[in-house]
């Protein structure tokens, strides 16, 4: 025989609105980094642009590449409180695991780390 628990919570408290907003900053932070890599990371090297002649851009556009890292960190920075605030207000099993949350958070620091060999590889050559 199942004995079913009543459920004790009576409304969503302030902390998982919290969590909530940050994970949507975070995320919304991440596409905006995505758009400032793109006018940040070096050109692609097409055939079809040497063909023409046409000037490639083989470096790291210094001044986009720092508000890219500030934007990253700050995603990452989100992430993480949403996993520490989620880490210690759900106590049941069935609280969400918020995988996405965790995902974002690997994603953001090895493009941090991938940017930062590229660049440094870029220096040394």
């Amino acid at each position: 025989m199942k004995i079913s628990k009543k459920e004790r919570r009576s409304a969503v408290d302030i902390w998982t609105y919290i969590v909530r907003a940050l994970a949507i900053i975070g995320w919304g932070l991440f596409v905006f980094a995505l758009i400032v890599s793109y006018y940040a990371a070096p050109d692609s090297d097409y055939g079809l642009l040497r063909y023409h002649n046409i000037e490639i851009r083989k470096f790291w556009l210094t001044p986009l590449t720092g508000y890219l890292y500030i934007v990253l960190w700050l995603s990452a920075l989100c992430s993480y409180f949403c996993l520490i605030l989620d880490k210690y207000r759900s106590r049941r099993k069935s609280d969400g695991k918020h995988f996405n949350i965790l995902l974002l958070l690997t994603i953001t620091i090895a493009w941090v780390s991938f940017i930062l060999v590229q660049i440094s590889e870029a220096n040394i050559g």
